[in-house]
This record gives structure tokens, sequence and C-alpha cells, in this order.
């Protein structure tokens, strides 16, 4: 099955879809559970660097969880067998990468790192516990603004205590309500949108926008769109969670169709964000600069 190449833009969860700091999670189908683009090799290569050189920083499991990992690695497979013949190639005993022809065994690490090392999205696994859901095995090498280390083992409470908006609020409960009921054979899809100031994908640490904005600007910052999905695994219970990067320079918007619409939503999107989010954002020394800029691009 050939699949087409997705865009740039290709997510714009800003176009006034959906609301930043909202659940937002719809129902998908298994055949775009996993999301292969261009970028492939390259991601993959810079998770081969970060597994190999950075380990314990992108990586880790508590040792009940094992039979979990295998079972992620097993679906993952046989979805990329069944729906993605046209960037893997699934075999007993390894999986080749169609575009750059590197063959990745399927035994010799972690289940879980194997799995990562195959899709560009990295893997999160979610099990219930006294106090909800917690984390408790992820191969994570591209996040957005938050270290593993410091989230491993805690519960969604945890994991979002510095979001605004989430514990304690009716977002938070229905979050947790939605991990209770969730069946396997479901998967939901949701995005989160942020800006940061390169392309690089490993970002662990808290960013703030402090860019001079001026006419040229936009070419120096870069739209991350996460596209997140949840799916129950049938054999253990627990909740893998997925996160995608998509990565667009904004100076790349300009030349984009649909260019003022999308320039728009964004630029409501950031009027709209309180003082709260702006910080959580690492916007507030930017935002209406931004703005403007943006106010520019819808104008035509």
């Amino acid at each position: 099955m050939t699949r087409p190449a997705l865009p740039p833009f290709h997510h714009t969860p800003y176009d006034g879809t959906s609301q930043p700091f909202t659940v937002g999670l719809k129902p998908i189908g298994e055949e775009v559970w996993l999301e292969p683009d261009p970028f492939l090799a390259k991601h993959l290569g810079e998770k081969k660097r970060l597994f190999s050189d950075h380990l314990e920083t992108v990586f880790r499991a508590e040792p009940d969880t094992d039979a979990a990992q295998h079972e992620v690695l097993d679906l993952l497979t046989e979805n990329l067998s069944r729906f993605h013949a046209d960037t893997h190639r699934v075999g007993d005993a390894e999986v080749e990468i169609v575009a750059n022809g590197a063959r990745i065994p399927l035994a010799g690490a972690p289940a879980l790192v194997t799995a990562a090392s195959l899709v560009q999205e990295d893997l999160v696994l979610m099990r219930p516990g006294q106090d909800g859901y917690r984390l408790t095995a992820a191969a994570l090498c591209f996040p957005s603004s938050w270290s593993l280390a410091e989230k491993f083992g805690q519960s969604m409470t945890g994991i979002h205590d510095n979001v605004p908006g989430f514990n304690g609020s009716r977002m938070g409960m229905m979050v947790a309500r939605i991990f209770d009921n969730l069946k396997a054979g479901q998967f939901l899809e949701r995005f989160n949108w942020s800006i940061y100031p390169d392309g690089d994908l490993h970002h662990p640490l808290p960013k703030q926008i402090r860019v001079k904005i001026d006419d040229g600007a936009l070419a120096q910052l870069f739209l991350r769109v996460e596209r997140q999905t949840l799916r129950r695994l049938p054999g253990s219970g627990d909740i893998l969670f997925t996160i995608k990067i998509h990565h667009d320079p904004l100076a790349a918007l300009e030349a984009q169709e649909g260019r003022a619409g999308l320039a728009e939503g964004l630029r409501k999107q950031l009027l709209a964000l309180d003082p709260d989010q702006l910080a959580y954002k690492g916007l507030v020394a930017t935002r209406d600069d931004l703005a403007r800029a943006l106010e520019k691009i819808s104008l035509g």
C-alpha cells in the first residue's frame, strides 16, 4: 500500500479546528495509527545516535514491563507489515527501512527501544496504579521541553503538574476517564503545537523565545506540532501513548497554499493565550510581535 508523502503543515491544530489546552481526542483508524513520512530515515538516524550515546536519557523502563514492551513491538511490526510496506519491509528477524536500506534487528535490545527505532514516533507506556495511570516505560528521543528522568514513574497528575489548567480541572478528570474507559482496538488522536527557535528534535529543556521580531523573524522560528495517539494493549492492559513530531519552518508558511487562513488561525490562538499558557509555551516576550508578523501574512 503506497501512502502519500506528508507535505509541510500537514497537521494544523492552530487553524481553529481545535483549541490549545483542551483534551481534543478524536477516534482514528488503525491504518493511520503510525505516520512515516519523507523524514523517516533522518529521524531514525537521530534516534540511533541518541540510543547509542545517551540511552539513559532517552530510555527508562521498570523491570516488570518486559512483556508489555514485547507486546508493543509485536503490534507495531504487524501494523507496519499491513499498512506501511512501502516504507518498511518486515521480516522474521529484522526490519528493513526502504528509504536507506538500514536493517534493524528485532532482538538484542530492549523491545521498546527496538520498536522506537523503527518509527518516528516516541513510545510511552502508562500503567494503572493507586494514583491513576503512571509512566512505567518510555523510549523518548524527541521530547518537547520535558525530561524523561524527571517524569519517569510519575502519575498523570505529576506528569502534568506544570501544564496550565490540567490538574484539578475538568480536562484532567476527562483524561482520567478516557484512560479508564479506553478499550483494546480503539485508537485516539490529538495534537499540540508550540513554537521553537530551532529545528532540533531533541528538546528536553524548557525554552523561551526571545528573538527580535521583525520582518525576517519568521525565518528564524519553527512551528512544532505533536501528533499524539492512545491505544490499550490487549495483553497487558497498559496504554501505549505515541508522540510524532512535525517540525515546520515558519518561513515556509509564506509560500503555503491557504497561508492567510493558517496565519490568522495561529495569530488568534496566540492572542487568546492567558499569562500562564504563554509562559508554558515560552512566548511571553515574543507573542505580540509574532502576532503582528502573522497578521501581515494573513492580510496578504
